[in-house]
């Protein structure tokens, strides 16, 4: 149970959530009618949903070339703001879904993947 679990999550945060954001952009790219409220506020989650995927790729190769220790004070700061662009990417997303627009769907997904993808990455600590 614990292995298809893991296979899961492995699959929606490594091949799925990258995808997303790819599909994501491609789509805002597209658009061409003017913005509005809430279609500002949702690319605005959007980009702070990307940030943190971008936090995330950047920390991989830092890591890579610097050797955390356990709790290392820099490794946590990571994670606090990792969490914290995507919590608020998650509530500017939220907020800004009520009317359709081109990431109406896609600004929430990848901001709750990239929070699940924090979480679950400062838990294995």
């Amino acid at each position: 149970m614990q292995t298809i679990i893991f296979f899961v999550y492995a699959v929606s945060i490594y091949i799925a959530l990258p995808m997303a954001f790819v599909i994501g952009w491609i789509r805002f790219g597209k658009v061409r009618e003017p913005l509005n409220l809430t279609s500002v506020i949702t690319l605005c989650g959007f980009v702070l949903g990307s940030s943190s995927a971008l936090l995330a790729i950047s920390s991989l190769y830092y890591g890579h070339f610097h050797n955390f220790r356990y709790y290392d004070p820099s490794l946590l700061r990571i994670y606090r703001w990792g969490t914290l662009l995507s919590l608020l990417a998650l509530i500017l997303s939220i907020a800004g879904a009520r009317r359709g627009n081109a990431l109406r769907w896609y600004a929430p997904l990848c901001a709750l993947g990239m929070l699940i993808f924090w979480l679950g990455t400062a838990a294995t600590e």
